[in-house]
């Protein structure tokens, strides 16, 4: 997971990088449909990696939170089979011992 941090931190830098040198770029225009924006070349890729980032974000998400309730449904049944395997666990015995008293 380190490693992650490091990759990041260096895409960071070179977009910072490449930002600075390229802010003095005259402006683009930019025609999508009936709109028609000037800007910078460096906001209109920023803008573009931004909303992949998004894309991607959205794609993954619902992904994510499904596979999270799997593995906690399956947590859950590997703890059932355990006990009905095993039998209660020792900390469990006294709880239940506890709770009779």
């Amino acid at each position: 997971m380190q490693v992650f941090y490091w990759i990041i931190l260096i895409i960071a830098i070179c977009v910072a990088i490449f930002a600075i040198q390229n802010s003095s770029a005259p402006p683009i225009a930019i025609k999508f449909l009936l709109w028609k924006v000037e800007t910078s070349l460096i906001y209109t890729l920023l803008g573009s990696i931004g909303a992949g980032m998004l894309m991607i974000l959205f794609l993954w998400l619902p992904r994510a939170v499904q596979s999270s309730i799997r593995s906690r449904e399956l947590r859950r049944k590997i703890e059932n089979l355990e006990v009905l395997l095993h039998g209660p666990t020792p900390s469990e015995r006294r709880e239940k011992g506890s709770e009779e008293s």
